[in-house]
């Protein structure tokens, strides 16, 4: 077997191993699942060995061999060092692509608004951005940096803080219009308040029963309220007139600044035991464009806070 076929191979059994599945490892590979199902069994007649158990349905239809098992391990860490080499002999180019994994939101309201300095200032570096609520794997999904709200720990990630953040209610002008008296907690008591579920079971998330708890001097009524999976789309809803939104500071600062929302009760500070973290794999830390898009990534976080 050729090395570039033998290659080839490796490649397909892996992404099937991990996917489970010969469809799914063609759609990442971009080849069909014929062409995946004869480069694993052309693995195996060559090496000998039967790599999955197939199944005939449900949604694992392969399973490893306890010795596929055993080898997949090496096999997706030989293809990191491999990738990792890759952008080693890129190093010296001057274009190339970087690839930002960051939540949907906060592409939205704070990446996205300041993208095009960093393109201006590294014009030859194309950026792609991997926007998704779930974490993603850095070695298999070729990931270069990310920026992760949370703690600051991930198993194999370097994190750097680059913004801590408050939350706060509020609310759009027209909102406060029609409810003048809304002047302390408490005068939200049977207004709608919008519940933002993206990030809420993760453990230090303040929620709207935890805000109020804190801050309500009396037991709040039953509320009505307008549930959400997107902290983008919270804002938005509290940006259209359709309640109170507690707000997370960094997502809401240019919307605050631009007046498309007010800061109710500005008197009251919660911090967030959350923050936003620089996220990378520390073998890649002096790749030039990491370092570049790190370092760019700090200076507009303090830009936005002293601005702020």
């Amino acid at each position: 077997m050729s090395a570039p076929v033998f290659l080839n191979a490796l490649r397909a059994f892996e992404a099937s191993a991990r996917h489970q599945s010969f469809s799914a490892a063609a759609s990442e590979l971009n080849v069909t699942p014929a062409a995946v199902g004869q480069l694993v069994r052309s693995l195996e007649e060559w090496l000998g060995v039967a790599l999955f158990h197939r199944g005939v349905g449900g949604r694992a239809r392969l399973v490893l061999t306890d010795v596929a098992a055993r080898a997949l391990p090496d096999i997706q860490a030989g293809f990191d060092r491999l990738n990792l080499g890759f952008e080693r002999l890129k190093e010296g180019s001057p274009v190339g692509v970087l690839t930002v994994t960051v939540s949907p939101a906060f592409a939205a309201k704070w990446l996205l608004p300041r993208l095009d300095g960093f393109q201006h200032a590294w014009p030859d570096t194309d950026v792609r951005l991997d926007t998704s609520l779930k974490l993603a794997d850095f070695a298999t999904q070729g990931i270069d940096i990310g920026v992760r709200y949370g703690a600051g720990h991930w198993p194999g990630l370097e994190a750097e803080k680059l913004m801590e953040e408050e939350v706060f209610p509020v609310c759009s002008p027209k909102f406060l219009e029609r409810h003048p008296r809304l002047r302390k907690p408490d005068d939200l008591n049977g207004l709608t308040l919008i519940d933002d579920l993206s990030v809420d079971r993760q453990a230090g998330f303040v929620t709207w029963d935890a805000w109020l708890e804190d801050v309500s001097k009396k037991p709040m009524k039953a509320r009505a309220s307008l549930k959400i999976n997107n902290s983008a789309a919270v804002l938005q809803a509290a940006i259209d007139g359709h309640g109170v939104a507690l707000a997370r500071s960094v997502l809401a600062r240019d919307d605050l600044t631009s007046g498309r929302l007010i800061r109710l009760f500005p008197t009251i500070a919660r911090p967030s035991e959350l923050a936003y973290y620089i996220v990378y794999r520390s073998e890649c830390a002096d790749l030039p464009r990491l370092v570049a898009f790190r370092q760019w990534l700090l200076d507009e976080a303090s830009r936005s806070e002293n601005s702020g």
